[in-house]
């Protein structure tokens, strides 16, 4: 079998898994239509490459994801360069997000955060202020959840070794939520 026969054949498997996590995502997405319905906003962080992916779901929001409708309130904390580099210079890269949920985010807010590991100190740390400040939260894990697991009000964990088929199955979740939560939003 070739390379990409594999990766198809593997990546299939993975997105059948993702059947199993229906009633999460269900509860996820009320209550992010719930959180943005009611005039607050979504923040999004996700370490390494699941940071692409949260500039992503923050903009599906922002911008639009498939409906021509109003934009709602979503911020990708993964793309401002410049504090992230002060907090790693005055604090410690483990408190990259953490440090943007304590100053942004409002009871009411939602966080998502996004670890294909589930081994993410500064995805920890993000959810762990959330809850400090009672902040719901929606982790967005791979592998077995890794020390994440747990610590979110809701987990969505795509199971697997291949970080590349995790990240894959990760896409298919939260463009799935964009789909649930878009079709529900006032579009003025």
């Amino acid at each position: 079998m070739s390379h990409l026969q594999r990766a198809i054949e593997d990546s299939v498997a993975t997105l059948r898994s993702l059947a199993a996590l229906e009633e999460p995502l269900n509860q996820a997405a009320q209550l992010l239509l719930a959180a943005l319905t009611s005039g607050h906003k979504l923040l999004v962080c996700g370490n390494g490459g699941s940071a692409s992916d949260a500039t992503h779901l923050a903009t599906e929001f922002l911008c639009r994801f498939q409906a021509d409708r109003r934009p709602y309130p979503a911020l990708s904390l993964t793309a401002n360069g410049e504090f992230m580099t002060a907090v790693c210079n005055d604090y410690h890269a483990d408190e990259i997000f953490a440090r943007q949920v304590w100053g942004l985010a409002d009871p009411g807010d939602v966080l998502i955060g996004i670890t294909t590991s589930g081994n993410s100190k500064n995805i920890l740390r993000a959810l762990e202020e959330a809850k400090r400040k009672g902040v719901a939260s929606i982790a967005i894990l791979g592998r077995d959840g890794g020390f994440t697991k747990g610590v979110a009000t809701i987990d969505l964990i795509v199971p697997g070794t291949v970080t590349a088929r995790v990240q894959e199955g990760q896409k298919v979740l939260y463009h799935a939520l964009c789909e649930m939560v878009e079709e529900k939003l006032p579009k003025a």
